[in-house]
């Protein structure tokens, strides 16, 4: 079977097209037929090497973090799943590989995909909204009535995260182009801000959570906007002590990431503020949550393009130059 991969860490958007074996199916796993992939920064990210510190990876490795596809094969202990199911999901952080015509999976990490859905779409979904769920979740804890503030929020990341933060009863308000701001209220949220005539650091202020997607030239900003006791989860600045400790990384990360995430560990602290880092993880539960979302409000992805598998590398380019409005899919 054909498989997309990297041989080496390398600035240069560059992965390979290889013949490789088929992959054998452990009791607890399925094997999925991948009809669609989701390309992200994140791929981007594993190939210059700057999650090394989060995970390493051996090669040649194939790249690619969610899919959909079809079962063709099921293990003797899978008890959800058949084959003949369409299924999506985003893969373990160290066990990747959705660049590939088929790959195995276990049955705990992947759910049945939403019926509203095509293939194309449902591998636009897992990633980000998993990425949502658990910063939301599993990190802010949001509680219902509190006001939610999303910078940048009219990408492929603010299509799930809005009407996610809705569902549990959110405030939602985001930032954006203008272009924006119809799909943006379309989708559920509260108040939109142009940042071309609007700086939101001048407008917002007693907002109880932030989710983080522009990176460390805005966390003092995004501070700043917080009530006392606010909390802002980052999915682009820095991993901190506690992300360690979450993690259960070693010690000598742990003291690592503790340098880090030091200057903005200090800064949350003078604000009165909580200041946390998601890196998402792969959860068969919590996407099988996320599908009955989709289905009931029929939520729909935002895709900005669609490659044929032998196009790839266009693909991933696509995505480093940062300039896509929504996600980019390659299809098979």
């Amino acid at each position: 079977m054909k498989a997309a991969q990297m041989l080496k860490y390398s600035k240069e958007i560059q992965v390979i097209m290889n013949d490789i074996k088929m992959p054998e199916i452990k009791d607890d796993q399925v094997l999925v037929k991948v009809k669609a992939a989701g390309v992200n920064p994140l791929d981007i990210l594993i190939l210059n090497g700057s999650i090394r510190m989060i995970t390493d990876y051996d090669f040649p490795l194939t790249l690619g973090n969610e899919l959909s596809g079809v079962i063709e094969a099921v293990g003797k202990d899978v008890a959800n799943f058949q084959v003949g199911d369409h299924i999506y999901t985003r893969l373990p952080v160290n066990q990747i590989g959705a660049f590939a015509e088929y790959i195995a999976v276990n049955e705990d990490i992947i759910s049945i995909m939403p019926k509203n859905l095509s293939f194309n779409e449902a591998a636009a979904v897992p990633l980000t909204a998993l990425t949502a769920y658990q910063a939301l979740n599993d990190v802010l804890h949001v509680k219902p009535d509190k006001k939610l503030f999303i910078p940048g929020g009219t990408g492929g990341f603010g299509a799930m995260a809005i009407p996610i933060a809705k569902s549990m009863g959110l405030y939602v308000i985001t930032s954006g182009s203008e272009r924006g701001r119809s799909r943006t209220f379309a989708i559920g949220a509260d108040q939109f801000i142009n940042y071309h005539e609007e700086n939101y650091a001048d407008v917002l202020r007693d907002i109880d959570y932030v989710i983080d997607t522009l990176g460390m030239k805005e966390i003092k900003a995004e501070l700043g906007i917080l009530k006392p006791q606010g909390k802002l989860v980052s999915l682009k600045a820095v991993p901190n002590y506690r992300f360690a400790v979450d993690n259960n990384f070693s010690v000598w990360k742990k003291l690592l990431f503790g340098l880090v995430g030091a200057r903005i560990d200090s800064l949350a602290r003078k604000h009165k503020n909580e200041y946390r880092f998601l890196f998402v993880q792969a959860n068969g539960s919590q996407l099988q949550e996320i599908t009955t979302l989709v289905e009931k409000v029929d939520i729909k992805p935002s895709i900005d393009s669609i490659y044929n598998f032998n196009n790839i590398n266009k693909a991933l380019t696509k995505v480093s130059t940062g300039h896509s409005q929504g996600k980019v899919i390659v299809t098979f």
